[in-house]
């Protein structure tokens, strides 16, 4: 079905293709008599399976142990994701999570060190505060700006030196991309390329937080190393938009690489015969980037049916990338609190919801696993629950 149709056309009460419905409600009908609905997950784009051509990656992968550095598979990745990055070296672990930890404990491997990141970001949200609970490394907060960016002008105010007794010493500066609270934004070049030369101008590092940085780098059709030219190091997330089942990888500089190798180690995240696992990573990073912007498609097609029945999307409508975020309409016929589960429980669609703005906003997940079809039958329950449609 073409944008520029009408999408929801498929469910209608009829399915004699020469019955035009007669009214809203006829076309916007969907049937919850059956018990055996078929669950839409767009919670996240992390609730993936892997491909049948993943599992058989894995299990045609060489192995060594990882810990010894004698995993093959793991070296390929690494070399594969440095080599796109146009960074000198990479690092295979476990999670998006530990990546970040790894990256700002290897910039900050002196004492009394500070980050300076986002109040909205990930590394501040849902990371439990790892920098400074588990590396003694104190965080400087930054409200970002609506489109997920800071003002350079901010950035210098919370800079700090050691020259003062008092201060922690600024290291690095944190960036995202994509933001994932702010509506799953795309930060430009331009500005990683501007926030990079001010940091290297004042001695500090910039570390993006790339769990969907393929995302950024489709929606802005520029290749992920032209992107992060000017990023110091950047952690790539592979069980997100690429689908693969765990795993993130970590680029830099050696000497940087061999530090978070370090830091890993005391994460516990060393691990043995792991190529069973990089092996869907690697394929993840050569099969499936090119189909992100399908993920990019469903989104918009998403946002622009619901914005047409009442659905606040922010930012005026503009969805850069896989997610959309969205509110209920003013005269919804359910509320914030029962929302999620009656999509789920009536319709079989699962979203997650309490985001910002109040916890008014709900976000959907477009991913590997969801069709056309899919975002169809997804936009016509979210319809049906909340409209009046008479």
């Amino acid at each position: 079905m073409k944008h520029q149709q009408l999408i929801l056309r498929s469910f209608q009460l009829t399915k004699s293709k020469l019955c035009k419905p007669k009214n809203l409600r006829d076309k916007y009908s969907f049937s919850t008599s059956s018990n055996n609905l078929k669950i839409i997950d767009l919670r996240s784009d992390t609730i993936t399976k892997p491909t049948p051509e993943m599992l058989q990656s894995a299990i045609s992968a060489p192995l060594g142990d990882d810990v010894y550095d004698e995993d093959p598979t793991v070296h390929a990745l690494q070399d594969y994701a440095a080599d796109l990055f146009g960074k000198h070296a990479a690092l295979f672990v476990p999670t998006g999570t530990m990546s970040n930890l790894c990256a700002i404990l290897s910039h900050c491997h002196e004492r009394a060190s500070e980050i300076i990141i986002g109040s909205n970001s990930h590394l501040a949200i849902y990371e439990g505060g790892n920098v400074s609970n588990m590396g003694g490394v104190s965080t400087r907060q930054l409200e970002e700006d609506s489109n997920g960016r800071f003002q350079l002008s901010k950035i210098q105010d919370l800079i700090r030196l050691d020259n003062d007794d008092h201060y922690a010493k600024t290291q690095v500066i944190c960036l995202e991309n994509t933001h994932n609270t702010l509506g799953g934004i795309s930060l430009p070049k331009s500005y990683i390329d501007e926030v990079g030369r001010f940091a290297k101008s004042r001695n500090l590092k910039v570390h993006v937080d790339g769990a969907r940085i393929f995302n950024a780098a489709t929606a802005q059709n520029t290749p992920v190393k032209s992107l992060n030219e000017h990023a110091d190091s950047v952690s790539v997330c592979l069980s997100k938009g690429l689908g693969a089942p765990l795993g993130s990888v970590l680029v830099g500089d050696t000497e940087f690489i061999r530090l978070a190798k370090r830091v890993r180690k005391r994460a516990g995240g060393g691990m043995r015969q792991v190529g069973v696992v990089a092996a869907m990573g690697l394929h993840a990073l050569q099969h499936h980037v090119e189909r992100i912007q399908d993920d990019h498609d469903r989104a918009k097609r998403l946002a622009k049916e619901l914005q047409r029945f009442g659905f606040y999307i922010p930012r005026e409508g503009a969805v850069d990338s896989n997610l959309v975020f969205f509110g209920l309409p003013e005269e919804s016929l359910v509320n914030l609190d029962n929302f999620s589960e009656e999509l789920q429980k009536q319709f079989g669609v699962k979203i997650y919801g309490g985001y910002s703005e109040g916890g008014r906003l709900f976000r959907a997940a477009m991913h590997l696993d969801v069709s056309n079809e899919d975002v169809d039958k997804a936009a016509e329950a979210i319809i049906n629950l909340c409209c009046s449609l008479k």
